[in-house]
């Protein structure tokens, strides 16, 4: 009779390499996280080895999953913080950042969900800047800015970095920072409003999505020289950028921009 299969949410051992004196520990991922692992550790629990007392967010790194992607670990069932060391023989379970769920007693790797965030998007990102921009949210983005100074803005200002690059997520002075999965830009804005719980927080139409500053109600008289003459006399309400001083009305455009946003669930 053949032997029992292994279990579905394990890599037998011995498809793992020998460990070699090395010590060695069990880990697992949950949700997203996934993603950035190897396709061969994904949803499963698995043997990882190492040298010496690393901290769990060295080896947590070092299997491809950014820090600033975890809000809790759990090791032998007891929440730690990132400079936990381990020896051998734990059991390491990893989360995604939580913005559902109460963690109220263990130890959150991430600073409770903003309710307000700023953000700060990483050079290719200009559209979603634009999109989150048009909801309210103050969203700072320069196409020319290279990944040292992103990290300088981040920490200085304590905006949220909104990046696909995996490598500039694991540099250890971000401390807020958030991987985007989808590509699409209208589908980003989907992912960061479901991720920092946005929803019932827009301010549509407060922002200038070209510069990022505030918008505020302007009059007719003021618009005239700036807008086209057939928009001067056919609209009735107009807008000024503090800061670039864009004139803005709610036109046709408008309510195409809805019904694209509207495509992917976000209303507003």
């Amino acid at each position: 009779m053949a032997g029992n299969a292994p279990h579905d949410d394990k890599i037998p051992v011995d498809k793992v390499p020998d460990a070699g004196g090395r010590a060695r520990c069990e880990f697992r991922f949950y949700e997203e996280l996934n993603d950035f692992l190897r396709p061969a550790l994904r949803k499963r629990t698995f043997t990882h080895d190492f040298d010496g007392t690393p901290t769990v967010k060295d080896r947590v790194e070092s299997l491809g999953v950014p820090h600033t992607e975890v809000d809790l670990i759990l090791v032998d069932g007891q929440s730690v913080d990132f400079d936990r060391r381990l020896c051998g023989g734990e059991r390491v379970a990893v989360y995604p950042v939580f913005e559902r769920f109460d963690l109220h007693g263990v130890t959150r790797l991430r600073p409770h969900p903003l309710r307000s965030p700023r953000f700060l998007l990483d050079v290719h990102l200009g559209r979603l800047a634009a999109y989150l921009r048009l909801l309210g949210f103050d969203s700072r983005y320069r196409n020319d800015a290279d990944d040292d100074e992103l990290l300088d803005i981040a920490t200085e200002s304590g905006r949220i970095l909104l990046t696909r690059d995996v490598g500039l997520l694991k540099r250890a002075a971000l401390t807020r920072g958030a991987f985007l999965h989808e590509t699409d830009p209208r589908r980003q804005l989907r992912e960061v409003v479901d991720r920092f719980e946005l929803w019932g927080t827009f301010a549509s139409l407060t922002r200038c999505a070209r510069c990022n500053g505030l918008i505020t109600p302007t009059t007719r008289q003021d618009a005239r020289g700036s807008v086209p003459e057939q928009v001067a006399r056919e609209q009735r309400t107009f807008s000024r950028c503090g800061d670039c001083c864009r004139i803005y009305w709610r036109g046709s455009h408008v309510e195409r921009l809805r019904r694209r946003l509207a495509e992917v669930g976000v209303t507003w």
